[in-house]
């Protein structure tokens, strides 16, 4: 089996208001998220790690919509891995692959879905992710640009994120037991050492964290 793990649980302070639960052509950025896992054929179950307020939305999605994969809502943490570790603990003692999801994606497409499953069955431990295309430089706090950063070789990570239980399992372990602030799960799965792969993502996945990032991603809606 394979379990999906949809976080759901940040505070959404940098746009205002529940990003979540925000329109995007006409349903919520959340319901968007859960129908592409749905639709992947390799997805067995689908596990939310998010709040209360948005949990309230989740169920009753589920009796207006067909998301017969969800097996469990479950309460965030204080920070991301927290709430990734809690997300664990519900899955199916069946499933041998974990892929971890920000729920403010929902341009992801079972197609990239699968090929990163895929991917994990052989290497253990990939990120979807993209190749940085863009002239990146560095500046200083005033905003004074210093010098240019060669980005050869450089990949700006998405999400899922998908690695055998185990060593996802084991990461985690580790991460609480050393106090260690993790942003996502190829920096929990480096910490203990392991080598994490990218699969190239060649469609539209942005995260939506500013007002204006919903505008832009209706423009990639099918």
């Amino acid at each position: 089996m394979t379990s999906a793990i949809i976080v759901a649980a940040g505070s959404s302070r940098r746009m205002g208001f529940n990003k979540l639960l925000a329109e995007l052509a006409g349903a919520p950025v959340l319901l968007r998220t859960l129908e592409e896992f749905q639709a992947c054929g390799d997805i067995d179950e689908i596990i939310v790690v998010t709040g209360d307020d948005v949990a309230s939305e989740i169920q009753a999605w589920a009796q207006s919509h067909p998301l017969s994969k969800l097996s469990a809502i479950v309460h965030g943490g204080d920070e991301r891995h927290l709430s990734v570790w809690n997300g664990l603990q519900k899955c199916s003692p069946r499933s041998g692959i974990i892929a971890v999801h920000d729920g403010a994606r929902p341009l992801i497409n079972p197609a990239q879905i699968s090929r990163c499953i895929l991917a994990a069955r052989s290497q253990r431990a990939v990120a979807c992710a993209r190749p940085m295309t863009e002239t990146i430089k560095r500046a200083e706090p005033d905003g004074r640009i210093t010098e240019s950063i060669d980005r050869t070789g450089v990949w700006v990570m998405e999400t899922p994120q998908v690695f055998a239980r185990d060593l996802l399992t084991r990461a985690y372990e580790a991460v609480i037991r050393d106090g260690a602030l993790v942003t996502d799960e190829v920096s929990a799965v480096q910490h203990l050492g392991e080598p994490v792969f990218v699969v190239e993502n060649t469609t539209p996945n942005p995260k939506i964290t500013f007002p204006a990032d919903l505008v832009q991603a209706e423009r990639f809606l099918p």
